[in-house]
């Protein structure tokens, strides 16, 4: 869980991108870290899912440390603060 710099607002998950890739959107792969309640800056993991934006092209990849596993639902009570305002599948 990490705190945003300037309002009271606290995220359930870690959120960056894979350097040096390139998404649908021209812009790096974005990446949500699961099970990781503490602000990182470099990670390795597994990815587990994707989380399809149906009106972008913009996926994110759901990645956990080796050996934890998310169901759907958890993953979607993970993600839903940021992406509450896009229709989203999960992609396994």
């Amino acid at each position: 869980m990490s705190k945003h710099l300037t309002v009271k607002v606290f995220y359930k998950v870690n959120y960056g991108y894979i350097p040096s890739t390139i998404s649908g959107d021209l812009e790096e792969l974005d990446a949500y870290v699961l099970g990781v309640d503490t602000p990182i800056n470099t990670f390795n993991g597994v990815c587990i899912a994707i989380i399809h934006r149906l009106n972008e092209d913009d996926d994110k990849l759901i990645v956990v440390p080796p050996g934890m596993n998310f169901s759907n639902e958890e993953i979607r009570n993970f993600v839903n603060f940021q992406e509450q305002f896009f229709q989203f599948e999960i992609w396994r």
